[in-house]
């Protein structure tokens, strides 16, 4: 996935890019997701703005091919243009049989539904995939934010270009380095802010099916409870910075069943204490992804006048 993403900032390329969508095969279902999104901007959520919507299309054959989406020029336009089927952005995002893969959907949900209307179904969220693969109930206590899950990937290589990228992309869009939000609505699109949108995407085909079972009741449990975040984020209480954000979502009895699910072969053999997930799980940082910068004022009472 090393070629140029193609930047789509036109109608016609909307509509283009909607009818490749609608093209790929989609009967296989979890096997084989074909859209995985993130979204940048300038504070993401409903107090912030929406500037650039970075798409991995991966058919399950041929290579990954991956998507900017102007959305700073295009407005409305990028979800409502259709395609030669009628289909247009906003269908796909809402279609509960495309499946979309995010990271941590919240306040790209918040914002999409905020600002356009859009109400995402068909998502599955890596971060809480992560989560419910921890052996432990205690381990599952809080999330982790993507560069620790970056961190668990085999190659050295890749982890490195990661790294790169986000510190190049930081210290351009992030205020506390230096650099400005503005950044992600200059045109033509600073190279280097190109790379962070495709780095905060490219690995999350590896990590979906790092994380992936193979059992239904397992994957119907992540959908939804991925669903459950997209319908939290459209609420009036719903804060998008709000201290609750890193923990884990579940229940007793759902914590019982990944138990179960998760437990070694000799499960009944070993103290409830022993073996714990490493103990970075129990730190949550998500290394100043823009939807998690800390503003001045809390998100929830509001953007700063």
């Amino acid at each position: 996935m090393d070629e140029e993403p193609v930047f789509i900032d036109t109608p016609e390329g909307i509509s283009t890019f909607v009818d490749y969508v609608t093209l790929q095969e989609t009967r296989l279902g979890d096997a084989q997701p074909p859209l995985y999104f993130d979204i940048e901007g300038e504070r993401l959520s409903r107090y912030g703005k929406v500037s650039l919507l970075t798409v991995i299309v991966y058919a399950g054959k041929g290579p990954e091919r991956t998507h900017i989406i102007d959305i700073h020029t295009l407005g409305d336009r990028a979800f409502s243009t259709a395609g030669k089927h009628g289909k247009t952005l906003k269908n796909i995002l809402e279609s509960p049989q495309i499946l979309k893969v995010f990271f941590d959907v919240r306040n790209d949900s918040d914002a999409l539904y905020a600002h356009y209307g859009i109400q995402l179904q068909g998502i599955r969220d890596v971060q809480l995939m992560e989560n419910a693969c921890r052996q432990h109930t205690a381990g599952r206590r809080y999330i982790s934010g993507l560069s620790t899950c970056i961190e668990g990937i085999p190659s050295r290589d890749d982890k490195a270009r990661w790294r790169r990228c986000k510190e190049k992309g930081e210290a351009l869009w992030n205020p506390q380095k230096g650099g400005s939000y503005s950044v992600f609505n200059k045109r033509p699109l600073p190279s280097d802010i190109v790379a962070y949108c495709v780095g905060d995407v490219r690995y999350l085909p590896m990590l979906y099916f790092k994380y992936r079972r193979g059992t239904e009741p397992w994957n119907k449990l992540i959908a939804e409870e991925s669903q459950r975040r997209v319908s939290a984020s459209h609420s009036a209480e719903y804060r998008p910075d709000g201290p609750e954000r890193t923990l884990s979502p579940w229940s007793a009895e759902q914590n019982r069943q990944l138990d179960l699910w998760n437990a070694p072969r000799d499960y009944f053999s070993y103290e409830p204490d022993d073996d714990l997930d490493d103990l970075e799980y129990f730190e949550y940082s998500d290394d100043y992804d823009n939807d998690y910068e800390d503003w001045t004022r809390a998100p929830w009472q509001g953007p700063p006048s």
